[in-house]
């Protein structure tokens, strides 16, 4: 029917008559984008706006839920020190969140909320845990997590709601930029149209440029006139949108504008430079600004211009302050032509590897800018607002697809021109760690390329600090789950104790220990456990992988988990339970074996006469040693108490308390005692 009509603005609008007459139309969520309509029946449509995307099948009577997948706008993403970190991203039209970045992406009760708006951005404090700094639509304020409470401390405390641009104090538009000095914990850089400095979590600011923006006298009135004035406080031209301090000199600051200009100050603010480059026309956006983590006087800008009706990429790169810039997207050298550039990162590893964010998806250059390849692989081709490097994972946001991470991205600092055309290459790891959180991102981990896929069978030999053998793994094979650690609130002391409760256990993710053999990359993650049954401590190993018929080795290095290093527990301690558990597991099969023993003799001697009567007895007496009475809460036996202590350090990564040390020391007496009586009674066991 070509007479209904839709019309998406901030309300949602449906006209029957051709336009003649509208009417508000409900979706789910204002700020409408669009709307697909299937051609064959109207009553099948897909709406989109600031909440997500919402599906009908009955003409927009009803829709779906938009939680069913993941489609927050995430301007840009920040990461903190945490174990495992955590990302804080501000959401269009929503509000600001901090996540895990082992979440599962519809779990959100681990989700909490930060401080400003949907527009962010929010940055963790670098030197307390307990702070995060915030923004909302050009103001600042610093929260205080535990407490929930958010401190406004807006700069030149104007109201910015309804001002033209021109008018105002200063300049701050959306998504004000904020960023740290790498030099110092305590400061915390702002931008209007001029950079501003605090020191104390906002409390005071100091000024600490001159105007950085071009300033048309055109573009300094009210948004959206003549129809519609939009001015609430975020829509203003001629502000700062990125700013960045160098790592490698402090003082040495890069700011870039929404209205064009690039700028620098080798002096903490005290002169600075207009280091636009030639050939730029002024009216362009910086979105971000990336100083080389390598080379002192490098950094590259990200700059857009299709508002202005220029689709070209602009990723500038400079190697001497901004004296002279090369334009690293010349439309031919693999970012098309008509995908606009969002943000550029360089690896803080790998020199000259970068990670570029369009309008149209990812992309990496891993020669500097030379050339661009796509690097989407299973994420959808959408526009990329931030990208992320830490801890070796690569972390990046999007404008509709949420937040995306890369685990373990070492093999990509790695691969080189010849990977491809060598039969097997086995990557250096990267430090992985003995933890029951997400063992399959966090764990230990080794990479290895196949050219093809080999014929025989791939094998993975985990070797100790001696060469000796820990454990062997091979493809073809389904690893069995592992029994799991547990912390608190599931440990029951008592499960030893109790019949027919044996211990528990929970599924590892299918990637751990799992051995493959694909042409292309390969990842085997290893679970810890030793062919003994226990965890491995923390420690230095050696990684032997035969493919092929070639054999090649890596250095791994397993790691406590920092949470628990955090109060006082060392890799030594985990590397004295394990010598301990060994122990125990040898003094549980002892007293398992004593058991074996009687039984049998109870079984040869039972009804016996005699002096065989008189050996019974004895057997008897070892048996009401070593066993449970067999009643409920019957005293425990030998074995009882044995498993039990087995149990005390077994379930948990700690320091092997005094009393288990002792207690082990007496068991092992009575285990002792128990074994002599019974070869008083029958004669020693038979060695094997």
């Amino acid at each position: 029917n070509a007479d209904v009509v839709f019309g998406g603005a901030e309300t949602f609008y449906k006209s029957t008559d051709g336009g003649k007459t509208v009417a508000p139309f409900r979706t789910p969520h204002g700020d409408n984008h669009d709307i697909w309509i299937n051609p064959t029946n109207s009553n099948t449509m897909v709406q989109s706006n600031d909440g997500g995307a919402n599906v009908s099948f009955d003409g927009g009577k009803t829709w779906s839920s938009q939680d069913i997948q993941p489609t927050a706008e995430f301007y840009g993403v920040w990461l903190d020190n945490a174990f495992p970190y955590k990302l804080y991203m501000a959401q269009q039209d929503n509000s600001t969140y901090i996540v895990p970045s082992n979440n599962d992406v519809f779990n959100m009760g681990t989700v909490r909320t930060g401080p400003g708006c949907e527009t962010g951005p929010i940055i963790p404090h670098p030197g307390d845990k307990n702070l995060v700094h915030g923004n909302c639509k050009g103001q600042y304020a610093v929260m205080n997590l535990e407490a929930g409470v958010t401190k406004n401390y807006w700069i030149g405390a104007q109201s910015l709601y309804g001002n033209d641009g021109g008018d105002l104090m200063y300049r701050m538009q959306r998504t004000t930029p904020m960023a740290l000095s790498p030099h110092d914990p305590k400061v915390l850089y702002y931008g209007s149209q001029y950079l501003h400095r605090t020191r104390n979590n906002g409390a005071t600011w100091e000024k600490i440029s001159p105007d950085l923006t071009w300033f048309p006298k055109c573009c300094q009135g009210g948004s959206g006139e003549p129809i519609t004035r939009d001015v609430t406080g975020e829509e203003f031209y001629s502000t700062l949108y990125a700013i960045t301090e160098s790592s490698l000199e402090k003082g040495v600051i890069w700011t870039g504008s929404n209205d064009g200009p690039f700028s620098v100050t080798r002096d903490d603010g005290k002169t600075w430079a207009r280091v636009t480059p030639k050939g730029l026309e002024d009216g362009g956006r910086v979105a971000w600004i990336d100083a080389s983590p390598h080379r002192k006087g490098s950094a590259y800008y990200a700059t857009y211009r299709y508002l202005l009706g220029d689709y070209k990429p602009y990723i500038y790169l400079t190697n001497d302050y901004g004296k002279t810039w090369k334009l690293l997207t010349d439309g031919t050298n693999g970012i098309p032509a008509d995908a606009p550039t969002r943000v550029v990162r360089e690896d803080p590893v790998r020199e000259g590897l970068l990670y570029a964010g369009t309008e149209f998806g990812l992309y990496i250059s891993f020669d500097n800018g030379g050339h661009w390849q796509p690097f989407n692989l299973n994420m959808p081709q959408i526009p990329i607002n931030d990208i992320r490097v830490h801890r070796g994972d690569l972390v990046v946001a999007t404008q509709g697809r949420a937040a995306w991470i890369m685990d373990n991205i070492s093999a990509l600092q790695q691969i080189g021109p010849a990977t491809p055309s060598e039969s097997f290459t086995l990557f250096k790891t990267r430090d992985g760690y003995r933890t029951a959180t997400t063992p399959a991102l966090l764990g230990p981990t080794v990479d290895y390329f196949l050219a093809s896929a080999p014929g025989d069978t791939v094998r993975i030999d985990i070797l100790d600090a001696a060469g000796k053998v820990v454990n062997s793994y091979k493809s073809g094979v389904i690893p069995q789950a592992a029994p799991a650690r547990r912390g608190g609130g599931e440990d029951d002391p008592d499960e030893s104790m109790m019949a027919g409760r044996g211990a528990r256990a929970t599924l590892v993710a299918p990637t751990i220990n799992l051995v493959t053999k694909n042409a292309g990359m390969n990842r085997f993650v290893w679970g810890t456990q030793h062919a003994n049954g226990l965890g491995s401590p923390p420690g230095t190993y050696t990684v032997k992988v035969t493919a092929g018929g070639i054999t090649k080795t890596v250095p791994l290095r397993v790691r406590i988990d920092p949470r628990l290093a955090s109060d006082g527990t060392t890799e030594a301690d985990l590397q004295a339970q394990y010598a301990h558990n060994l122990k125990m597991r040898e003094m549980v099969a002892d007293v398992n074996a004593l058991l074996t023993r009687v039984r049998t003799a109870e079984a040869k001697y039972k009804g016996a006469t005699g002096a065989a009567a008189d050996t019974a007895t004895k057997v008897k007496e070892v048996s009401e040693i070593v066993n449970t009475q067999p009643i409920r809460y019957g005293k425990p036996g030998l074995q009882a108490h044995i498993t039990y202590l087995a149990g005390m350090t077994a379930r948990a990564d700690q320091k092997v308390g005094l009393d288990a040390l002792e207690r082990y020391t007496f068991l092992r007496k009575e285990l002792e005692a128990a074994k002599a009586k019974l070869d008083r009674a029958i004669g020693p066991a038979t060695r094997m």
